[in-house]
């Protein structure tokens, strides 16, 4: 009788580890493509969003011939102090941001009419919050409290609290951080300001928007396609991030010549050594007074507060936050983002460009500009703060969009 054997071939085990090594190495090699492919997906999202908001400024001047204003609302509350940075539950002291003027153009109709009507939460037959609203401070007050998702950049992870309703697309203001762009021409109950303040606000006052300023595309005397009409920010994550949490004690915002301040040494923060140099992403603990929680960056989308809603063309892309006094007063605070190299600006004619950080800016120490400049002076922050500017002739020689 014989037997026959039957060979059965198999994978080693050098060989199926061999495979297991390949598999690994493709999936490695693949993770990082996926995840480069959906920061595309998320980065086309967050351009359209700055595309809808142009979209929405242009239809709003269509309606009222004018671009909404950055410190609008209701006037002063005489019952209280009659300072408007003051919180006040019964009128908005004219702290609101040109972003709640857009809310109708954003699809937002019904918050529109939250806001823009007087209202009676629970129901007594007593108005809890007049037509406008309270301070945009004020965290009990619903609409303030909403996030909006067209103010919302994908890549920013910034969520809930201590933040109010966040935004990832703040004003542009210009290149200037004098003193008078914190509350505008105007005195601090909101008076028609002095000849000097208005004289000195006019020369400062050089962006597509102004504090407490109406402005009209006439008054964009560079072209709306030369002009920077708002810059994408990225929101305060508490990790006391330079682009999010504002170094807040660096001299006189009045002050010019001051070179501990941002308005005579727009770098004085870094060079006073409050960057962390292991890390230079992050403040050095304890080199500088922070501000953090709700009062930081892109924390209260209806707040007028250059620290909520306002850029400026100082420093380049994603540079840090410099300011002197607190968080509604002035300082250098430019664009920045979650995406690599740079950060979105809409164009006043409604373009979104991918403005990267190493775009000419000038001197990044030199003076901003304030009221011993001209109307009209070209800007000292080269094509940076030229594209920021709306009347000071300068000639773009670059294409922005390629």
């Amino acid at each position: 009788m014989s037997t026959s054997r039957v060979n059965r071939s198999a994978f080693t085990l050098v060989e199926l580890l061999v495979v297991i090594a390949i598999i690994g190495i493709l999936v490695g090699l693949l993770l990082p493509a996926v995840q480069a492919a959906r920061e595309a997906a998320r980065r086309m999202s967050c351009s359209n969003n700055f595309k809808n908001i142009g979209l929405a400024i242009h239809n709003y001047h269509s309606a009222y011939k004018r671009v909404p204003t950055q410190g609008g609302g209701t006037g002063i509350d005489v019952t209280i102090d009659q300072q408007w940075w003051r919180d006040s539950d019964r009128t908005n002291q004219q702290e609101l941001s040109a972003l709640v003027g857009l809310t109708p153009f954003l699809e937002q109709q019904g918050l529109w009419s939250s806001i823009s009507n007087p209202q009676d939460d629970d129901g007594d037959g007593i108005i809890d919050w007049n037509a406008m609203g309270p301070s945009p401070e004020e965290g009990n007050y619903e609409p303030w409290r909403t996030e909006i998702p067209t103010l919302r950049c994908p890549s920013d992870p910034g969520t809930g609290l201590p933040a109010l309703g966040r935004t990832n697309y703040a004003a542009s203001m210009g290149d200037s951080a004098h003193g008078t762009l914190q509350a505008g021409p105007v005195e601090d109950n909101l008076s028609p300001g002095a000849s000097w303040r208005a004289q000195q606000f006019r020369a400062a006052d050089r962006g597509f928007f102004g504090a407490r300023s109406q402005k009209r595309f006439r008054d964009i005397l560079d072209g709306l396609s030369n002009t920077i009409a708002m810059g994408e920010i990225a929101t305060d994550l508490g990790d006391n991030d330079v682009r999010s949490a504002l170094s807040r004690t660096n001299g006189n915002a009045w002050d010019v010549n001051d070179l501990n301040s941002p308005a005579g040494n727009p770098s004085i923060c870094r060079d006073s050594g409050q960057i962390d140099p292991e890390r230079p992403q992050y403040w050095l603990n304890g080199a500088q007074d922070l501000i953090t929680g709700k009062n930081a960056r892109g924390m209260m989308w209806a707040h007028f507060q250059y620290m909520s809603s306002q850029c400026n063309t100082i420093l380049p892309p994603n540079k840090e936050m410099c300011g002197a006094g607190w968080q509604d007063g002035t300082g250098v605070a430019t664009v920045s983002s979650r995406h690599q190299g740079g950060a979105h600006v809409l164009m006043g004619d409604g373009a979104v460009i991918f403005m990267t950080d190493s775009v000419e800016a000038g001197d990044s120490r030199g003076r901003t500009v304030n009221h011993a400049y001209r109307v009209g002076d070209k800007s000292p922050f080269g094509l940076w703060g030229a594209l920021g500017t709306r009347a000071a002739g300068e000639t773009i020689e670059e294409q922005l969009n390629q």
